[in-house]
């Protein structure tokens, strides 16, 4: 099983769209979070302990994970899926996007 954790900026579009697409799919459990302090969930040590693969939506997202949790990250497999800020939660674009580039992840 596969526990995939999403982050964006402030867990209010992208994140929470991958969490609600991939939640259905087999052999996948999804949870979402980010990295701003006034994100609608605010990124845990517990989230990110209890992911196998942290699956970040741009590359800052990234360099911002890397330096801020860095003790909490061995062994965790980040992947960057580079989807700009420019969808709405569960638009049908973000969809598709999402579903793309997650196929070789899933």
């Amino acid at each position: 099983m596969k526990r995939l954790l999403f982050i964006c900026s402030q867990n209010r579009l992208r994140s929470p769209t991958a969490e609600q697409v991939f939640a259905t799919w087999p052999n996948a459990e999804t949870d979402s979070a980010g990295l701003k302090p006034d994100a609608n969930v605010h990124l845990s040590t517990e989230q990110i302990a209890w992911a196998t693969h942290i699956v970040v939506m741009e590359k800052a997202h990234q360099r911002k994970l890397t330096r801020d949790y860095a003790s909490h990250l061995k062994g965790k497999r980040i992947i960057c899926l580079d989807i700009p800020d420019e969808y709405d939660y569960m638009q049908p674009e973000l969809i598709r996007l999402l579903e793309a580039k997650m196929r070789n992840y899933i």
